[in-house]
This record gives structure tokens, sequence and C-alpha cells, in this order.
């Protein structure tokens, strides 16, 4: 049996552990949308890491089986008859048992698998057989579709594409459609006879399926499902009520209503001004037909002692509650404060490629087919890409310190056109500055070292080619050879007062009379 009190205190610390890597997380503020949507999503996994150790916590400290009193009593009294450190050597030698039956359990696994979570992007470098470049594998782009930009943008074309399919719906264009959305509508002109068929059922759910899906995917630190649960408690008070905007009994946009003057027809839910135009009516096809289905509603101009719906109306006010519910929590969802500002992103990025012509459509795809995703660096505060992840360098100028490509003057004055290349260290150097910084560093004095030569010295500066400085060696050599015999054949004088000189400096001071 584990102990209960080491494994809170093991719970704890994990808590803790997981409350900094969090920390460390949310610290940064990346510019890219890629970067932020992980970050994000990054910080959800930490979120919901810590929701469920805490409810395990939580769990453990109500201690239901009575665990915590059976470890207290056996920790601090033993056994009537055994020894005092009897409960301290059975935990020890089980604790030996197991890290003997399981020698590779790394005691940092845990710290080494946070940082990998904090500071990895998950994404993978895969190279394939008979390509030249590696293929690179980023999870999120199998999680959000090219319109989406991964969250930036909405991708509402299949619910645009179902609503103009509904009987009664405006042709909007999918630039309109967003901003009958960004109004809080669902739509426009349909009644409530067009509003409950089974082609509006499935628009609307359609549609609210993908905003849930969207705000799990691209917002994951919004707890969207606590405002869903907030607007269903809401809709169902209004709709006991019958106060729900538009799905009331007897409303129907674009349609005659009861005022009060001539005769109400309540299956047909027209007002007629003459009685024989009434008469008449009553004999028609069309009013049998419906009179004979029972489709009928309340007459608002009765009064209360008007008889209680028939199981029919009852019958049609069930069958109007699911599309009525998925409407107000949509209405409720676009007017969320992400989404009015998702909307006007999204119809200014349709509106901008709209205005390409197809060529720049097709090198924009490409475009975005080989570029390489944006790697994250947690452990640079400021990022090295604008908002769309690209850095503009079509020069190829080297990268300053904020990463971002130097002055193209800064990079004409030092001179970094220019590549200087050195056979020693098989490399090369872009500049003088950085050319002449090398001769001084340990690579190039191994290489040296690696020759047989000394690496000290200003007379192997500038030198690149081996041949030239195995050649300089043996001219030094030569120079050696020839200074030592001339020293060893060098005559020397003493003067009066004992001072010894060369054979020319004697000569020199005795022609001047100082000797």
């Amino acid at each position: 049996m584990d102990s209960i009190i080491e494994t809170q205190r093991q719970t704890h610390e994990e808590i803790e552990r997981y409350e900094q890597a969090l920390a460390d997380v949310l610290t940064h503020n990346p510019t890219a949308q890629r970067n932020i949507t992980r970050r994000d999503r990054k910080a959800a996994d930490l979120l919901t890491r810590i929701g469920t150790l805490r409810k395990e916590l939580v769990e453990m400290y109500e201690d239901v089986p009575g665990l915590r009193p059976k470890e207290l009593a056996l920790l601090s009294a033993p056994a009537p008859g055994e020894d005092d450190l009897a409960e301290f050597y059975s935990r020890y030698h089980s604790i030996k048992h197991f890290h003997l039956k399981h020698p590779g359990i790394n005691a940092r696994q845990f710290v080494h698998e946070l940082e990998e979570l904090v500071k990895g992007d998950g994404v993978q470098t895969i190279q394939v057989e008979g390509e030249a470049q590696p293929t690179i594998i980023d999870p999120l782009d199998s999680v959000f579709s090219g319109e989406e930009n991964f969250g930036k943008h909405l991708d509402l074309y299949l619910p645009h594409s179902q609503y103009l399919n509904l009987k009664g719906a405006t042709r909007l264009s999918y630039v309109a459609y967003l901003d009958m959305l960004k109004h809080g509508k669902v739509e426009r002109t349909l009644d409530l006879k067009e509003k409950s068929t089974a082609a509006y059922l499935e628009y609307v759910q359609t549609l609210y399926n993908y905003l849930i899906s969207f705000f799990e995917r691209a917002l994951p630190l919004v707890n969207i499902h606590a405002k869903i649960k907030e607007e269903e408690d809401k809709f169902e008070a209004a709709w006991g009520a019958g106060q729900v905007s538009g799905w009331e009994a007897g409303s129907s946009k674009g349609k005659a209503q009861p005022t009060g003057d001539g005769i109400w027809c309540q299956y047909c839910q027209k007002s007629y001004s003459k009685e024989s135009v009434y008469t008449a009516h009553l004999n028609s096809a069309k009013h049998k037909k419906k009179e004979a289905e029972g489709k009928s509603f309340s007459d608002p101009s009765k009064s209360n002692d008007s008889p209680a719906p028939n199981a029919s109306a009852s019958s049609s006010r069930s069958k109007l509650l699911p599309p009525a519910r998925l409407t107000y929590l949509i209405v409720s969802l676009l007017s969320f404060t992400p989404v009015p500002q998702l909307l006007v992103d999204s119809r200014s990025e349709v509106e901008r490629r709209m205005a390409l012509t197809s060529r720049e459509r097709e090198a924009e795809l490409v475009e975005q087919e080989e570029a390489p995703p944006v790697p994250v660096d947690l452990g640079n505060e400021e990022e090295e890409e604008d908002d769309d992840g690209k850095i503009y360098n079509p020069l190829k100028l080297p990268l300053g310190w904020d990463g971002k490509p130097i002055p193209y003057w800064l990079y004409k004055l030092h001179g970094l056109g220019v590549t200087f290349d050195c056979e020693l260290c098989q490399a090369s150097y872009q500049g003088r500055k950085a050319f002449d910084k090398h001769f001084s560093e340990s690579k190039h004095a191994f290489a040296l070292r690696a020759l047989g030569l000394p690496a000290g010295g200003k007379h192997w500066y500038g030198l690149t080619k081996i041949n030239d400085v195995l050649a300089l060696a043996d001219k030094l050599k030569i120079e050696g050879r020839q200074e030592m015999a001339q020293m060893e054949k060098a005559e020397e004088f003493e003067d009066d007062e004992g001072n010894v000189y060369s054979r020319r400096v004697y000569e020199d001071l005795k022609k001047q009379g100082v000797i």
C-alpha cells in the first residue's frame, strides 16, 4: 500500500511545478498567430492537468476510505511486540525492492518531460529517403484549415452554403453573410414555418458545432462551456415564458397578423375584411387542407377564456424547441467578445483575397506550402517574426540583435557582402571583421597545432592556405638557424672598465673616441 501522505506531498509538488510551467508559458507574448495558438493550447493543457490533480488532492484530503488515521497510527506508535523501527525497515525494503524491479526509473524524468512540454513546439522533422530536404510536420497543420490561418479567421463556407439552400432565405454573398452574423443574426427573412424545417435545423446545428469547435481549437483558454451553460439556463426560462424572440406562437415574418378588424382565419393565419370573402375562402382547397391537418394557432384577439392549445399545437411547439435553442445559443456566441472581431478580420481577409489575381493567389499558395513552420523559442522575449510569421528579407541580409535584418548601409559598411575562406579552418566568413577575429579563436589555433606549428605569434596572421603556412614555417626555421650561427661566430670586446661589446659596436665607439 502506498503512503497517502507521500502521495499527497507528491501531488502538491506536481501542482507547484505545473503552476510554474504555466507561468513560464504565459509570460511570453509571441506575435505570430501560429505561436499564439500554440502557447494558448499549451496553457490549456497545463490548466487541465492542474485541475485533475487538484480534484484528486481534494479526494485524498476528504479520505473517505479512512487511510490517513491508519497511516498516522503506523508512523506514531509500533504494534505491540514489534520493534520501534519495524515499520521504517518495512517501508525501506519495499522502496528498495521497487527500484530493483524498475532500474530504469529516472527521478528527474517528470522535470525533463515538463521542460520539454514548455520549451518544445511539437514540430517533427522526418528525412524521407530520396529527398534532399527533410519533411517538417507541424501538428497545428491538421488542426486548422487554410482559411482559419491557425485561429486568426473563421471558415464559415459550409454554413453559408447550407443557408443559401434554405427555402425563403435571402441570397447573400459570403461577405454579406459575415456581415449578417456580425450583427447577431442567423437569418433575415425566414418565418416560423420555414424555421421549423429539417434543413434549417441542420444549418443551425452545423453553425453551432463549428463555433464550439473553433473555441476549443483556437481559444482553449476561454471557458466556452460555462458560457453555453449560462445561456441555456436563460433560454429555458425564456422558452417557458414564451418570450424567445422570433419563436412566439403565431409569429410569422412577412405575413398578416390579427389586428382586431375583419374576420381572422386561425388555420390560414389571414384576416379578411368582408364576410363574403371569408365565406368563399372557407370553401377553398387550401383552407380545407390546413383545417384537416389541424395546424391552428390561437387567436391573440380573443379573451383569456379561450380554450387551451390542442395536442397538435403542443407537438408543433416541441418540434420548434431544438432549432429555437440552437438559434438562441448561436446569437449569444456571436455577441461573445472574440467573435465580432474575428468576423471583421475574416471579412477583410476575404476581400483581400478577392482583389488578388489568379497568378497572385497561386504564388501565395506555393509560398505557404514551401515556407517551414516558425519555431517557438520560449527563451527569447522578442519574437523574430511579424504578425504573419514571415520576415521580409529579399536581399538576404544578416539578422541583428533584435532578430530583424540589419540596414543595408550597415551591411555595406562592414563589408558583409565579401566572403573570406580559410583553408585551415575549412570555413567561410562574411566580412573583414569576422575574418580577422577568427585568427585569435580556438578553431584556427587547433588547425595550426594539427600541422605541428605553434599557435601563438603574429607571423601567422593573414595566412589561410596550408602551403603558405608551411612555407613560412620553413623560412622561419632557416632564419632561426642562421641567427644562431651568427651568434656563435660573433666576437666580443671588453673596454678598460670591463664593459662587453660586439665587434661592430666596439669599433663604432672607438672611432667616436668614447673608448
